[in-house]
């Protein structure tokens, strides 16, 4: 197959590291043919070339966290939105979470409900996850033959009373469910009887909503994961770490071949509790922004390897339900378009290299989920890309967003890292932040299922 489009960088990212490189493209095919050298002259003449000079050419981004809410609280956020903000940050895949949407995706026909929303709308490629709640475990294999990458569960209260969590029992009869089909569980791990012990957030100071989700809550539901995915030979991966405490219990699970795996998000690594004003609920998020000596353990645990991923855990809300009360206000992060800028430049700040936010953002994410056709420039791979010149700066204003809802605790912030333009299947689907397509008209995504296990 003859390329019909050459995209050139003397900065690519590619499995073997970053070089000078032509990646030869199909864009009928949606799929890179070949990452050729710098000046290769092995290409057809006529072939349409887009030469980036010195900035970055990167796999685009697969984030596998994301709230869409989709349908029912669209005014939240919605899959046209979401998908434009994505594309606009460098994301060119995002897995979608089983709640906050009406119903949650928790069968196989609220499954097909959201497909049919997404569908015509969704400017980037997407997944879905499925639910774990009480009373489901006869859906549990069906959703999974009908795609979902995954389960998620609760151990305590969603936020959302749609989306019920499981008590223990009901906990090891999903995974045990779960696992006889080789699936994979994800968990929001806090264990509710510390955190229902704990002092109750009201009011504006953040140190009043820290104390209400202490550390231990986290330590103590990883623990129990940990004991039940040895027990039960089980995939269990743990969502949105806070808790530094907790990164020596995982790695020394891993040493014994317990399968489990970890994930944090940027504004755990990038934003601290020491900073947080009283009142500013745009910072309020479950489990919570911690202080600084935990942030740099949580570094540590990204350059040894103990965490595995970075995604963006966006879970939007209206403007009104940020309230300045930490007790009453709804608890999430809006990062979605922000989180690759906003990670490199912490990362940057610390010694790491782009690569090394690549593998974070995009490797380890696609791998997690099984989509093997993502995470990386190299043949066979669908032609996902994000350009980035990763030396510029800019300073966040809401208004450029494209959330439903601009509210972000980067307000303000001088980032580093420019999302030139994004590329989905070998057409540009983002140009300097804004949204664009084959044409001038809106490139759709695809909708992804589970791939078989190699």
């Amino acid at each position: 197959m003859e390329p019909d489009l050459v995209l050139r960088s003397t900065r690519v990212i590619t499995p073997d590291g970053q070089r000078a490189a032509s990646v030869a493209v199909s864009a009928a095919e949606g799929r890179i043919l070949a990452v050729l050298p710098y000046d290769t002259g092995s290409h057809p003449r006529g072939v349409r070339t887009e030469d980036f000079g010195d900035d970055v050419l990167l796999p685009g981004l697969v984030d596998t966290h994301v709230h869409v809410n989709d349908p029912g609280r669209t005014d939240w956020e919605g899959f046209a939105t979401a998908t434009r903000a994505a594309a606009a940050g460098g994301v060119t895949t995002l897995v979608d979470m089983p709640l906050n949407s009406v119903p949650p995706t928790t069968s196989v026909e609220a499954l097909e409900i959201k497909r049919d929303v997404a569908r015509p709308v969704a400017h980037i490629d997407i997944g879905f996850w499925g639910g774990a709640i009480p009373g489901n475990t006869a859906d549990l294999r069906p959703l999974h033959d009908a795609g979902v990458l995954g389960f998620k569960c609760f151990l305590l209260h969603s936020g959302v009373d749609e989306f019920p969590h499981l008590d223990p029992a009901g906990l090891k009869a999903a995974l045990r469910e779960i696992a006889g089909f080789g699936g994979l569980l994800i968990v929001h791990a806090e264990d509710p009887r510390l955190i229902d012990g704990a002092p109750p957030p009201s009011g504006p100071r953040y140190a009043d909503f820290l104390a209400s989700r202490p550390r231990a809550a986290e330590n103590r539901a990883i623990e129990g994961l940990i004991d039940l995915a040895r027990e039960l030979d089980a995939r269990v991966h743990i969502l949105h770490l806070s808790s530094a405490e907790s990164l020596p219990r995982i790695a020394a699970a891993r040493r014994e071949g317990v399968r489990i795996t970890v994930e944090t998000c940027p504004h755990f690594l990038t934003l601290t509790a020491e900073e947080v004003p009283d009142g500013a609920t745009e910072f309020k998020c479950c489990p919570p922004i911690r202080e600084a000596a935990n942030q740099d353990a949580l570094w540590r645990g990204m350059a040894d390897g103990t965490i595995d991923c970075v995604v963006s855990d966006h879970s939007p809300c209206t403007a009104d339900l940020k309230t300045d009360d930490f007790g009453q206000a709804w608890g999430g992060i809006s990062s979605l378009q922000l989180g690759l800028p906003a990670v490199w430049t912490e990362a940057r700040r610390r010694g790491h290299t782009v690569e090394d936010v690549v593998r974070w953002m995009s490797t380890a994410p696609a791998a997690l989920v099984g989509l093997r056709q993502k995470g990386a420039i190299e043949a066979g791979r669908d032609a996902d890309f994000a350009v980035l010149a990763p030396e510029e700066t800019f300073t966040v204003d809401p208004a450029a967003l494209h959330h439903r809802n601009q509210v972000t605790a980067y307000a303000g912030k001088t980032l580093h890292g420019v999302v030139r333009s994004t590329w989905l299947r070998g057409h540009k689907i983002a140009d300097h932040g804004a949204p664009t397509g084959p044409a001038g008209r809106l490139l759709t995504g695809r909708l992804l299922e589970r791939q078989p296990r190699a």
